[in-house]
């Protein structure tokens, strides 16, 4: 795979900060924005991709919502050992393009689809064993988010499951903010510089709108999921896994 391309959407002075979106600059940087900006993302990878293989049977569907440039899909192939069609939703069409690039240069061996569609708008999920929201959720509104997840429910068979990784709220103003300024510091240690961290804080604060860990587990309760269980946690970022 060629090299990937360093982020520096944020190193430049705004006069005014716009909303973050996913254009062509952040699909054109996206691999390095993931790898510096989140927590043991390719271990929460493998995570994600052994816990999916082992809900996956023979003849259904695997989803990545928010799919964004396919690396999830590309580890999904990777290790899913049963033969599932691999589904991928993003509403960036930059992201799709770049996706489908990967999942071609990196010949997929599972039948495969990319979807430009905006989930805020709904999603139709059918014959899934498998769901995956990998920081996706936390970029719905908080109005439709119940609408979605009960749409994955729906689409789910029985025993399926949806794994969802996630910025998450502390339990309270105090860890919340400790929690934070770790991240903070981790995001320093791997080459971010205050005006970044700043800016894109800034950028993505009426964008990115994350819930209590209590709150997103309530949310999957309350929508009809019967299990629900934390696989991963570090400060400010949790994986969740619920089961129909």
């Amino acid at each position: 795979m060629s090299k990937t391309k360093e982020d520096k959407v944020f190193r430049k002075k705004f006069n005014s900060i716009p909303d973050f979106t996913f254009g062509k600059e952040i699909a054109s940087v996206f691999d390095d924005m993931l790898h510096r900006s989140v927590p043991f993302y390719d271990e929460v990878q493998r995570m994600i991709c052994e816990m999916a293989d082992d809900f996956s049977k023979d003849g259904t569907n695997v989803y990545d919502l928010g799919c964004s440039t396919c690396t999830t899909l590309l580890n999904l192939d990777s290790a899913i050992k049963s033969r599932v069609k691999l589904i991928g939703i993003d509403s960036s069409q930059d992201m799709i393009k770049k996706g489908k690039q990967k999942l071609v240069k990196n010949n997929v061996s599972k039948e495969w689809e990319l979807i430009c569609s905006n989930l805020n708008h709904g999603v139709q999920i059918t014959n899934a064993s498998a769901v995956v929201m990998s920081l996706t959720l936390q970029f719905i509104r908080p109005l439709y988010r119940e609408d979605i997840i009960r749409n994955i429910l729906s689409g789910l068979n029985d025993q399926g499951c949806l794994i969802v990784f996630e910025k998450v709220l502390g339990e309270s103003s105090v860890f919340n903010r400790l929690f934070i300024k770790y991240y903070y510091d981790m995001k320093k240690r791997k080459g971010y510089s205050e005006m970044e961290i700043s800016q894109k804080r800034e950028a993505l604060e009426n964008v990115l709108i994350p819930y209590r860990l209590e709150e997103n587990k309530q949310l999957f309760l309350r929508s009809g999921f019967r299990h629900f269980d934390v696989f991963f946690k570090w400060y400010n970022f949790c994986g969740m896994i619920a089961i129909k």
